[in-house]
């Protein structure tokens, strides 16, 4: 017997009785993002690995361990990508996308790193995010929050809180880390091994450690925000106004620093304490510096990302996840003369009816088996053709989930009586 092939570990795949909660999500952030006027760019899954060691940071995590990457047949290293915001960046410089204009975008797919498998961490996980470009105001800033915010409430999600920070100008963020640097210095003693390494590499990094041992050197760090430059300042505050005039609650976390060097100003989690260690769905913040970095001309630029396996999670504990599509009516022919008009007549009700679920009994069988088949599907009604049906141009309509009597329509009526029984399925 050959060996079944097992699947690469953290790499998973989403059945069919998940994918339904998947595309209801998708729809649900596809809808606001464009109605906001964002508009979608579908980007590669792989890029010259060059473009996330400029953009991420060479001595980021990301880039030194998780990265999945290789050299092609030509000798070009290559990486899949382990985050979008680049690739966004990298497709607007392409094409001009940031010329005198000022592109909204979103997009959505797989991302890939390589990391410890856990309950809402995979190799392979996958992500929403919107970019906008061109606007350097705390406005666009306050409606990506806005967009995410409204995404959750037409998900119905409740109690996902927003973390907000700013970690100012580059210029203001050195003379930050300067300060940061001495702080860890004084208490190098108190430092787990990862910290010590960050301490030369990127020091902002130790705040973001989740190590409870470090919890108390930590917390008497210096605070990002008092050492803010004034237009940095006066950007946050701007943004803290406009959150509270549009009644968004937010904590300030002078802690959040993100794990990406890109970042400038303002950034923001959506977090929840209901996934254990892997709180944050939804993360994001300003990279005014990126485009003119990876080789455009100064573009000040904002986005976000959100994770879609722990969004599907939390709808699906929270039990706010549709339930699956099951088809409205089920196709029953019976005899061999019926088995050859069933597949016309079904395409005839799907042209009469577009949106009409129906599935067509294929493989054979008695009448009984037929039946079972029918009421396991879900369906509402079955649509029963046999030769005496087939014969005189008639359907017989038979309720699967209620006892109601059965009832025989002519074949040239059953699209509208269709239409009466599904609740105008032809539009819905």
């Amino acid at each position: 017997m050959t060996r079944s092939i097992s699947p690469v570990r953290g790499i998973n795949d989403i059945l069919p009785d998940q994918t339904y909660v998947w595309q209801w999500l998708e729809e649900i952030a596809r809808e606001t993002l464009q109605a906001y006027g964002y508009r979608e760019i579908r980007l590669p899954l792989m890029e010259r690995t060059e473009l996330f060691a400029r953009s991420i940071g060479e001595v980021t995590d990301i880039v030194e361990k998780e990265m999945y990457t290789f050299e092609d047949r030509n000798g070009d290293s290559l990486s899949l990508r382990p985050e979008a915001t680049a690739s966004c960046v990298r497709a607007g410089i392409t094409h001009g996308l940031f010329h005198n204009q000022q592109p909204r975008l979103w997009y959505a797919g797989p991302m890939f790193r390589y990391e410890r498998p856990q309950k809402g961490r995979y190799r392979q996980f996958h992500q929403i995010g919107a970019e906008a470009f061109g606007l350097e105001g705390p406005d666009i800033d306050a409606e990506l929050i806005l967009v995410s915010a409204r995404i959750w409430r037409r998900l119905g999600l409740e109690g996902l809180r927003l973390e907000l920070n700013s970690l100012g100008t580059p210029e203001s963020r050195a003379e930050y880390r300067d300060v940061l640097v001495g702080y860890f210095r004084d208490r190098y003693d108190e430092l787990d091994e990862d910290s010590r390494r960050r301490l030369e590499q990127n020091p902002l990094r130790i705040l973001d450690s989740k190590n409870p041992d470090m919890a108390a050197v930590i917390e008497g760090a210096p605070r990002i925000t008092d050492h803010l430059d004034p237009e940095s300042a006066e950007h946050f505050a701007g943004l803290k106004g406009i959150l509270d005039a549009a009644g968004v609650r937010y904590r300030l976390n002078p802690r959040l620093v993100r794990g990406l060097d890109y970042y400038t100003r303002t950034v923001f989690e959506w977090t929840t304490d209901q996934l254990g260690a892997q709180g944050a769905v939804c993360s994001g913040g300003r990279y005014d510096g990126l485009v003119e970095q990876l080789g455009g001309r100064p573009v000040p630029a904002i986005g976000w990302a959100m994770g879609q396996e722990r969004l599907v999670e939390l709808v699906a504990d929270a039990g706010l996840a549709p339930q699956t599509r099951t088809p409205q009516v089920y196709l029953v022919p019976l005899g061999s003369a019926a088995e050859s008009r069933a597949q016309s007549l079904a395409e005839e009700l799907r042209d009469a009816l577009p949106r009409l679920r129906l599935w067509l009994h294929c493989g054979g069988g008695g009448m009984k088996a037929r039946m079972k088949r029918a009421d396991r599907s879900g369906a509402a009604h079955a649509l029963i053709m046999g030769d005496e049906e087939l014969a005189s141009g008639t359907v017989i309509v038979k309720p699967l989930r209620t006892d109601s009597q059965q009832e025989t329509v002519s074949v040239s009526d059953l699209p509208e009586r269709l239409r009466a029984l599904c609740g105008g399925s032809d539009r819905d």
